[in-house]
């Protein structure tokens, strides 16, 4: 760490000004939850979002050697020195309940349009991650508002039995940590993050864990590189089965924790994973409704065989974008733009380890919508069935619209166009053969008109199977 007394000043990736002294602390909470679940609904009462936090690991895990004597006077830390960072803790904890509150920050220019750019080389700063707690914005709506059929009440009977608990969340971190150790033997020069929907707030008990490995140095190794090495190590580790090299477009180290239902998905470098959790942390937080109509939209999805990229069908980063859109796009909008409202909370040029304090900064938003979450779910059906042009348009969350599918690269001859809301590519071009397609179409077709029919959940998905395979986990 930094001296205390020395003021530290350096750049940012896309400024020649040096950072601002650290702000005051702000807090914003949403306080809707039950303590035995990482934020969790819970229909009768309200209490408060465990926040995310950066913090040193829990101490069982050995921690790399001393500093040397002496401050380095503001110049880059080597990544062989010690530092908070070589075995930090990720995770969301609980924290007392406190009065909400916002204080604006004067130099945010909130509104200014975005500046859309591709995701070029990142830097990496040597210091630790910030280490004030992310909280998410209030919202006082207390999940019942939204219960007004028997729909909405299986959807809600889903969510609480599937979704991610407190438990699960520490067994991750807790892995997750003692890997970041074992990996820098190898590559002393790297940090391990906890991705995807396990810190968005979007996961649920059988969820997978996504890792991000971030690697620097003066040599920057070719991730497949590192990956193969890490496989290798991996098989020394008494913790770890069934590892496997998976060499996709992002390639990923597939293994399992032993004694646990844990699985994880490491990839290197792919940085854009860290900024897309957080985007989808604040949406997911926004409206009390999200996550429940995500969660069961997804079960949908798996019951009827259409959300494996892997067999050409729709990842689950691809249908939570398509549920972001359609929530974005009705006439009263269940959510608006954040990267269009607060350009400078997302920037696709920010130090990746500011990333998290990015949502921190964006103010609560109120929604007129009133929708139960079984006229959502209805909706978001009716909405790919019948109303949104396949052939014609491509689905911007990061505009909050549909933009007109052009004849470029990332468009052309593609079933399915989904904008990825930093880097500009398709996510949904895994669907790349007409009878899958065609299948994902008749599944949306049929899934509303059994739905619409019987307002029923059982008409479109397997719910006690579901429940029961969840509740086992536990």
């Amino acid at each position: 760490m930094f001296h205390r007394n020395k003021i530290v000043s350096r750049r940012g990736a896309s400024s020649n000004t040096p950072y601002r002294p650290p702000r005051a602390a702000w807090h914003s909470d949403y306080q809707h939850g039950e303590p035995e679940a990482a934020n969790s609904f819970n229909v009768l009462n309200i209490v408060e979002l465990p926040p995310y936090t950066w913090q040193p690991a829990p101490p069982v895990f050995a921690a790399l050697p001393p500093p040397p004597a002496g401050v380095n006077h503001g110049r880059k830390r080597h990544y062989n020195e010690h530092s908070a960072r070589a075995v930090k803790r990720q995770r969301l904890n609980p924290s007392p309940t406190s009065s909400p509150r916002w204080i604006p920050h004067s130099n945010l220019a909130v509104g200014e349009p975005s500046s859309f750019a591709p995701v070029g080389s990142e830097r990496f700063h040597s210091r630790p991650p910030n280490t004030e707690v992310l909280t998410e914005p209030q919202n006082l709506t207390s999940l019942r508002v939204f219960v007004k059929d028997k729909l909405s009440g299986q959807m809600v009977d889903l969510f609480e039995a599937c979704q991610q608990q407190t438990s699960d969340l520490d067994r991750k971190e807790a892995c997750r940590a003692r890997l970041q150790v074992d990996i820098q033997k190898q590559f002393p020069e790297s940090r391990l993050y906890l991705t995807g929907s396990s810190m968005s707030g979007l996961g649920c008990r059988s969820s997978d864990a996504d890792l991000c490995l971030v690697v620097t140095g003066n040599r920057r190794q070719h991730p497949l590189d590192v990956l193969r090495q890490l496989q290798r190590d991996f098989r020394s580790l008494s913790y770890l089965v069934r590892i496997q090299l998976i060499k996709a477009k992002v390639p990923i180290l597939k293994f399992k924790e032993r004694g646990s239902f844990l699985e994880f998905d490491l990839n290197v470098n792919n940085t854009v994973g860290i900024r897309n959790t957080f985007l989808l942390r604040t949406y997911a937080y926004a409206d009390v409704r999200v996550r429940p109509l995500i969660l069961v939209v997804k079960k949908w999805a798996r019951h009827h065989q259409i959300n494996d990229a892997s067999k050409g069908t729709l990842s689950s980063y691809t249908l939570v974008l398509m549920i972001l859109h359609y929530l974005q796009t009705l006439e009263q909008p269940v959510l608006p733009s954040f990267q269009q409202t607060h350009p400078e909370c997302f920037d696709p040029l920010m130090d990746i380890d500011e990333v998290p304090d990015g949502p921190k900064h964006v103010r609560p938003f109120t929604s007129t919508n009133q929708s139960s979450l079984g006229e959502l779910l209805l909706g978001f059906l009716r909405y790919y069935a019948t109303r949104f042009s396949w052939d014609k348009q491509v689905i911007s969350v990061r505009q909050a619209t549909v933009l007109p599918k052009t004849n470029s690269k990332e468009w052309r001859n593609k079933f399915i166009c989904v904008e990825e809301p930093f880097e500009g590519n398709n996510v949904a071009r895994a669907v790349h053969e007409k009878i899958k397609f065609d299948a994902i179409k008749k599944c949306f077709s049929e899934s509303y008109r059994m739905l619409n029919d019987r307002k029923d959940l059982v008409s479109i998905l397997a719910l006690r199977a579901i429940i029961n395979e969840e509740l086992a986990r536990r």
